[in-house]
């Protein structure tokens, strides 16, 4: 048995709580880590509320959270890339296992080898985050040296990521933050910093390539006025549309669905000349291994607010929710 925070059912009050559950079975293709850290993110507090609903397919009750870091303890028959005792660190989010437990079923094609020069706390802050810049900045957007990428929230998880990331990809990054956090996005490497406390971003920023939509609210309509014609806007936060329920293989309703609701923000933007897509981030083991590497390197460095104990999950989801992070929180199950 194993200790493991567990999502019950879906609803408004808090439908999560600590269980004994039984310790994960390993399929041929998977490993059983021991988790020693856990990183969180935004989607894990909104989960519980069925936001989500729609899209994930979660078997109640369900281990929470995603992001992780630990020991391989064993392989499943097929494994090949990895040994019981290797360092780990992997994002299983949507794959059906639960990070935030003493034990999670990793596939194999989701791990990557811890960077030997972080600590389990900070490798768990990075999967998701790493993958989803990755992922919307490299393959969406395909973004090229001196273009010019907006990512608001330049202090949150996913900016901060972003924006190191943007910065070795040799583009100009802007970025929105409050007054107190213009020192730590500056520092990751911010070309353009707008206050939102006192100046309106589409007011300032002119002719913009790429637009990371992060933020919810109208942000994304009104940043189709710094981008100039050809560019792209990468949605993380929706609205979903047909392209992605197509790719996810949702049936007839909910692509049209999803057709309907993305409607206003494609026209939108097509009468400017800009492409809009909607990105769901998805695990991928070989690049989380590149990510290592920039983060071996130095080029990469993990911003971490706050670390919480295990038995303190529900409080370290309840901070996050929040939203004044500055970077990642984390849950650390073993101290190193």
């Amino acid at each position: 048995m194993m200790k493991a925070l567990v999502l019950k059912r879906y609803g408004k009050s808090d439908q999560t709580a600590f269980a004994d559950i039984p310790r994960p079975a390993i399929q041929p293709d998977e490993m059983l880590v021991q988790v020693h850290a856990a990183g969180l993110n935004p989607i894990d507090y909104m989960i519980p509320k069925g936001t989500f609903k729609p899209i994930l397919r979660f078997q109640l009750p369900a281990t929470m959270g995603s992001d992780l870091a630990g020991i391989v303890v064993e392989l499943g028959s097929r494994v090949t890339r990895f040994k019981p005792g290797d360092a780990v660190f992997a994002s299983t989010f949507d794959l059906g296992t639960g990070a935030l437990a003493e034990f999670a079923a990793v596939p194999e094609s989701a791990a990557a080898l811890k960077p030997a020069n972080l600590d389990f706390v900070q490798a768990a802050s990075i999967p998701m985050v790493g993958l989803t810049s990755w992922q919307a900045l490299k393959e969406r957007a395909r973004l090229q040296p001196g273009q010019k990428v907006f990512i608001p929230a330049g202090s949150g998880g996913i900016g901060t990521f972003a924006i190191q990331l943007a910065k070795y990809l040799v583009a100009k990054v802007g970025t929105t933050t409050s007054t107190g956090n213009v020192d730590l996005v500056q520092s990751l490497g911010a070309d353009e910093v707008i206050d939102y406390k006192k100046q309106e971003f589409e007011e300032v920023l002119q002719d913009y390539d790429v637009v990371l939509g992060t933020v919810r609210g109208d942000g994304l309509e009104k940043s189709l006025r710094i981008l100039k014609p050809g560019s792209s806007v990468v949605s993380l936060i929706g609205p979903p549309d047909a392209a992605f329920a197509r790719a996810r293989g949702m049936n007839f309703f909910m692509t049209l669905l999803f057709g309907l609701i993305s409607g206003k923000i494609i026209r939108r933007a097509r009468k400017r000349g800009i492409g809009y897509s909607f990105l769901f981030g998805h695990p991928d083991g070989r690049q989380l291994a590149e990510i290592g590497e920039l983060l071996v390197a130095g080029h990469i460095r993990p911003v971490i607010d706050k670390v919480f104990p295990f038995d303190q999950a529900q409080e370290a989801l309840a901070y996050l929710e929040k939203g004044r992070a500055k970077g990642k929180v984390v849950v650390q199950l073993i101290k190193s």
